[in-house]
């Protein structure tokens, strides 16, 4: 089973918070916004094209942000991001460090930086800032920014240290089912199937099963040779997912 692609946490979910809560005052007279205000309107707006995938709107709505407020750590992540989806790796980057700048305890701002390294397969450099990351002001989203680094310290690969952090993830929010399932899929790679089966089993108990999953599931009781196991799993397969790859597979005698 392929690792999870990592996620950049907080960002996206901060953009959907800030776009949507733009206000409005009926019955007062109208004054003009400060500077600061103004650049958090062009931000909402900057971030609501970045969610419907008007990148170029996006763009100049946020870059007219940092014009007026260029210490708006979020706008320059949102516009960081717009960027990639614009394919100008040099400039994301640029708004990357200015958001850290503008932020130096952000954890939003780091963990954005750092899975963008780490999608450049810069991984000390995401390692680093994963690092900073942590020192900041974590909150109960914390386990979230966590896995991210595993993942990505497991596709580097440093299988100890991407242990490491999924499991100081698990320590923020023990059934947390992301950092569960990375550690059920990187003790399968290490051969320690009866980990492998107790990680994925804790995941499964509380998340939606999937095919592939499932598929992982029978994969690893085979492995540890629980013939009925198997036989249960390939059954959900069948009962659950009959049109699925993984069914013809069991079917098949895969």
């Amino acid at each position: 089973m392929n690792r999870r692609t990592i996620a950049t946490w907080g960002v996206l979910g901060v953009i959907c918070l800030l776009a949507g809560c733009v206000s409005s005052t009926s019955g007062s007279p109208r004054t003009e916004p400060s500077d600061e205000e103004a650049a958090k309107q062009y931000y909402q707006l900057g971030a609501r094209y970045y969610r419907n995938g008007s990148y170029e709107l996006a763009r100049d709505r946020l870059q007219r942000a940092i014009e007026l407020n260029p210490r708006l750590a979020l706008a320059h992540t949102t516009l960081a991001l717009t960027y990639q989806q614009l394919d100008n790796v040099r400039l994301a980057e640029a708004h990357y460090q200015r958001s850290v700048q503008a932020e130096p305890g952000s954890v939003n701002a780091r963990n954005a930086y750092a899975v963008f390294l780490c999608q450049q397969r810069r991984f000390d450099e995401a390692d680093e800032q994963f690092r900073r990351a942590k020192r900041g002001d974590l909150n109960d989203r914390a386990e979230i920014m966590l896995t991210n680094a595993g993942v990505c310290m497991a596709q580097k690969p440093d299988l100890e240290r991407a242990e490491a952090y999924f499991r100081e993830a698990l320590d923020y929010r023990p059934n947390y089912g992301e950092a569960l399932l990375q550690m059920a899929i990187l003790k399968r790679q290490q051969e320690e199937n009866l980990l492998a089966r107790a990680f994925l089993q804790r995941y499964l108990g509380n998340n939606r099963a999937t095919p592939e999953l499932l598929w992982l599931a029978v994969e690893i009781e085979r492995d540890i040779g629980d013939e009925r196991a198997v036989n249960d799993y390939e059954n959900r397969l069948l009962r659950e997912f009959p049109q699925s790859d993984e069914a013809r597979r069991v079917l098949q005698g895969g």
